[in-house]
């Protein structure tokens, strides 16, 4: 069970800032106008493993004794994170995934050299079985979102954008379980965060609405990198504020900025990383010089 005393600050983001620099990019910052309108995209996409998440898998392994082995869920992204991770530390890893994993993630991480094992059809089912794998002695199961280490390693991706261009006053991610917007809320002080998910895929909103962490649906072209069931609890424990905005983007609305990117700026990006620009083009990001994180490429899509 999370502990609430264990919900990261502001300084667990400056020190996993220092811990992990050895490991990660400290990836770009593009200015740009689209429509007469500025705006910052963070290219996170250009992270190593493809995704944010090697910031937050890197930060939680560096935390404590170094485990004999990690285990680890994942949609995809995360497992990937954390398999590029367990490797620069020298820590053997096993990611369960869902049945319905895309093959180009499923594939990316056996590359990086964890052992991949399907499970279930949601990533709740392969996280049950993962914490189960996860009680052999010597063993650490690594969270996807849900845990303090991982959430400051997260907040990095924000903290890299406020250093550079202090004058920006929103930033805007894609949510899943919320590990990504709780990091970025801690990082940037009052500013707000702009938390965007897919309409059936929108566990952080619910759970503002509930109150509480509630189950949801998960059905969105998104899904693989957006389709946790339920917020995670510290994630809402810091997001539970009036500056964290919750935003809804369509499908349809996703897959346009995606193509959009692409032709524009020629930036080939996952669905779940065009989420915040859908909301940008869309009119429901009302920031004078908002920052847009595109947090991940891993993708078998091939833009025409």
């Amino acid at each position: 069970m999370t502990n609430l005393t264990d919900i990261p600050t502001v300084a667990d983001v400056h020190s996993a800032a220092l811990a992990i620099r050895p490991y990660v990019r400290r990836t770009p910052l593009l200015p740009v106008e689209v429509d007469g309108r500025p705006l910052l995209i963070k290219l996170e996409h250009l992270q190593r493993s493809g995704s944010f998440k090697l910031r937050g898998a890197v930060s939680a392994l560096l935390c404590g004794p170094r485990p004999a082995r990690v285990v680890t869920a994942s949609g995809g992204n995360h497992g990937l994170g954390v398999a590029t991770a367990a490797a620069l530390l020298g820590v053997p890893a096993t990611v369960f995934v869902p049945r319905g994993v895309p093959e180009g993630k499923a594939r990316r991480i056996e590359a990086a050299g964890a052992s991949l094992i399907r499970h279930g059809d949601t990533y709740a089912e392969a996280a049950a079985e993962a914490r189960e794998a996860a009680t052999a002695p010597g063993t650490r199961y690594l969270h996807a979102y849900d845990e303090p280490a991982v959430i400051a390693g997260q907040g990095t991706v924000a903290a890299e954008v406020i250093a550079e261009v202090p004058e920006t006053d929103a930033v805007v991610v894609a949510v899943g379980g919320g590990g990504l917007a709780a990091g970025t809320a801690l990082a940037i002080g009052g500013r707000t965060t702009f938390a965007v998910e897919p309409r059936n895929c929108c566990s952080l909103r619910e759970a503002l609405r509930a109150g509480e962490p509630v189950d949801v649906a998960v059905d969105s072209v998104a899904a693989s990198a957006l389709g946790a069931t339920r917020a995670g609890t510290l994630a809402f424990a810091v997001l539970n504020t009036p500056r964290t905005v919750p935003v809804l983007v369509d499908d349809d609305e996703i897959l346009a900025a995606r193509d959009r990117l692409w032709e524009e700026f020629r930036l080939a990006v996952e669905p779940a990383a065009a989420a915040p620009f859908a909301a940008w083009l869309a009119g429901r990001i009302p920031a004078e010089l908002p920052c847009l994180v595109l947090c991940g490429a891993n993708t078998d899509w091939a833009p025409e």
